[in-house]
């Protein structure tokens, strides 16, 4: 899974540096457990270049947390990666 063609929404492309998409696809790619079709990330802005990323799943269960530098066009964002067997979308929550 989340190992074919990857594609991002514009809504991705608009509100996410490039770093900070590739460092979300990197999470996904480093799970030694198995991977749910659906992967949730949620992002905060802590402070002025801190953002802290919580990364889950559902099934099977999986929660992961860490900050990483850098900066949000808003306060919070959640995105969805989601792998349909033929290709992965990462795509804003809004847009689903």
């Amino acid at each position: 899974m989340f190992d074919k063609t990857k594609y991002l929404t514009r809504g991705v492309q608009e509100q996410l540096t490039i770093p900070l998409q590739r460092a979300l696809w990197e999470m996904i790619d480093l799970l030694t457990i198995e991977k749910d079709y659906l992967q949730i990330f949620e992002l905060t802005q802590i402070s002025e270049s801190q953002i802290h990323i919580l990364h889950r799943q559902e099934v099977p269960g999986f929660s992961s947390e860490l900050s990483i530098h850098g900066n949000l066009q808003k306060e919070k964002l959640k995105i969805y990666v989601i792998d349909d067997g033929d290709y992965s979308t990462m795509l804003l929550a809004e847009e689903y």
